[in-house]
């Protein structure tokens, strides 16, 4: 029986948007706008399913509005049903009757970003194209987890005269090449329109031209970058003569395509963060007139099941970096300074091809770069990667830890790069022969997840947690601190199971999870507890999803607990198996 009433307003609400998942729609081709098809039958299935029903409201008016409403239904079957709004924000059809007739404008998404407007101005706001996609995050009906919703909704006119949203949403996380023609044709528009005004709304986390790891960036006819939500600090830099990762010019390939046809795909190798051999992204690119001239505009995209690229080579793992800066720093304390120049050599042990040793005085101040000697003298104490994560300050504060050593993760262009990738940095505090104390460290680029990460960081946490109880839990939610990078993050639960901090998942925070289970049935809280408390540390092996993901894969758990005064904490994190 549905809810009733306003008090249940915002519950029900979760299950505004839902997937066409039950297998039994009719799986046929569809097409938007443009006659481009999709790619998987779930979304064909809710655009047909969407178009036919706009069909009915061209056709028959209000009086179809009946229809979507019988249970059991074409139009409602299982988690798929079709809803409709007018361009106010009132909601005129919904499975709970007592939705209908409310408003719900206002509606947000758990990070803040508009739903109903956004699918509202996903069928309006374009000229010409009355329909598109709408992305957002949203609760599984009846879950306890955020997922990707993808919403399509049709603009249709009745014959009365009056104008209504049709649409109807599944719970996705594949990223359709449609999708991303739809955002970019959306910023084509916004442009057109405003100009360098547009350009905020493309870096807004809340706006829709952010969805999972897809965004809006905008290069001018010369190859200036001029907005780059993934990497800011380009913005105002001239990529034109960018490679991938195996020497393709993407840039110069997407100018190529812009000017011979004005839009259309480019396909290339960049690695996805945290991972270590580069995959296939395909990025749609289109020209927007801007004032006299025009800029090119484009969205790219890791699609599902893309093809990866070889392994070239054999990458240091992590312990055998750890154990290569280590015995560097035994050479360092036997002959300090003296041995920069060994240290130098390209090809030596101690500098591979992007792999090589950088030493600084314990206030920041660069000694030594073998890669780079114009770097040093500089001061590196407040330095700060493209996401605004103070790498130089989290080496420092490694350094001066009671062990003196720990991994730093950190955004970094690779020598003769501009794109910084995700860089994982062992760093070490080493004693020269004049008795002052050094900074000694290498890293490596796109370094594989590695257990020695997790355990590192849950160990920091925890003497974070244990010398400074709640008060450190601010610490551990900073986006830009040491305890999140790629897609780790430090968890807190009480030996009860109530959850106290999770960054990744922060609406399950003040939830008691003790009875959750895993997709096979496994109750990996009570068993991480069970383990912290019985061992004082341990591993645990389940399947989890990763922020932002619908698909479950094996996540492999340290944790540890922790005292601070007379509390008891159970301090976490993971690392994802299933790449």
């Amino acid at each position: 029986m549905w809810m009733r009433g306003t008090i249940f307003l915002w519950s029900v609400l979760l299950l505004f948007v839902c997937g066409s998942a039950n297998g039994k729609t009719r799986a046929v081709t569809a097409t938007n706008h443009d006659g481009q098809t999709y790619q998987y039958k779930e979304t064909r299935a809710l655009v047909t399913l969407v178009n036919d029903a706009a069909d009915r409201v061209r056709a028959n008016g209000e009086s179809a509005f009946d229809q979507f409403r019988v249970a059991g239904s074409r139009w409602r079957h299982g988690e798929t049903y079709i809803f409709v709004l007018d361009r106010d924000g009132n909601m005129l059809v919904h499975p709970d009757p007592a939705l209908e007739g409310k408003n719900v404008l206002d509606l947000e998404d758990i990070n803040g970003k508009p739903i109903v407007r956004g699918i509202i101005d996903a069928a309006t706001m374009v000229p010409g194209k009355p329909e598109g996609w709408y992305h957002y995050e949203w609760l599984v009906p009846g879950g306890i987890l955020p997922r990707w919703k993808s919403t399509y909704s049709r603009l249709v006119t009745a014959p009365s005269g009056k104008s209504y949203i049709v649409a109807a949403g599944m719970y996705n996380d594949r990223m359709e090449r449609s999708f991303v023609v739809d955002m970019v044709k959306g910023a084509v528009a916004e442009i057109q329109k405003n100009g360098e005004a547009a350009f905020p709304l493309f870096h807004d986390p809340k706006g829709p031209f952010r969805a999972k790891d897809a965004y809006i960036f905008v290069i001018d006819r010369n190859g200036v970058d001029l907005v780059n939500p993934g990497f800011p600090n380009l913005e105002g830099r001239n990529i034109l003569n960018v490679k991938d990762t195996q020497g393709k010019q993407l840039i110069r390939e997407m100018f190529s395509v812009v000017e011979s046809k004005s839009s259309g795909w480019v396909d290339y190798m960049w690695p996805k963060p945290g991972e270590s051999v580069s995959t296939e992204k395909s990025t749609y690119v289109s020209k927007a007139r801007m004032g006299d001239s025009w800029v090119m505009v484009g969205c790219g995209v890791y699609l599902a099941n893309a093809p990866k690229a070889a392994q070239v080579g054999r990458k240091m793992t992590a312990p055998e970096l750890m154990a290569l800066v280590r015995e560097g720093a035994a050479v360092l304390e036997k002959e300090g300074e003296n041995a920069f120049p060994e240290f130098r050599k390209k090809g030596s042990k101690w500098f591979g091809d992007d792999t090589y040793f950088v030493v600084w005085t314990m206030d920041g101040k660069r000694v030594f770069h073998a890669a780079d000697p114009s770097l040093e003298g500089q001061d590196a104490s407040v330095a700060k990667d493209s996401l605004g994560r103070p790498y130089g300050k989290m080496f420092l504060e490694v350094a001066a830890s009671p062990s003196g050593e720990g991994w730093v993760h950190y955004m970094y262009p690779e020598p003769g790069g501009i794109f910084p990738t995700w860089k994982s940095t062992f760093v070490k505090r080493v004693t020269f022969p004049s008795g002052k104390q050094y900074i000694v460290a290498s890293g490596i680029y796109n370094m594989q997840m590695d257990k020695a990460f997790i355990v590192d960081v849950v160990n920091r946490a925890a003497d974070l947690v244990a010398a400074q109880g709640e008060e450190a839990f601010g610490q551990l939610r900073d986006k830009t601190g040491p305890f999140r990078f790629m897609d780790t993050y430090v968890f807190v639960n009480s030996p009860d199971g109530t959850e106290l901090v999770n960054p990744g998942q922060p609406s399950l925070e003040g939830k008691n999870l003790m009875e959750l289970k895993d997709v096979k049935g496994k109750e990996l809280v009570r068993e991480y507890i069970a383990t912290a408390t019985k061992d004082g540390s341990g591993w645990v092996e389940y399947y989890w999803y990763k922020p932002g993901d619908n698909t479950p894969v094996p996540k492999l758990t340290y944790v540890r607990k922790v005292q601070s005064g007379e509390k008891t904490y159970i301090v976490g994190s993971g690392v994802y198996m299933g790449e």
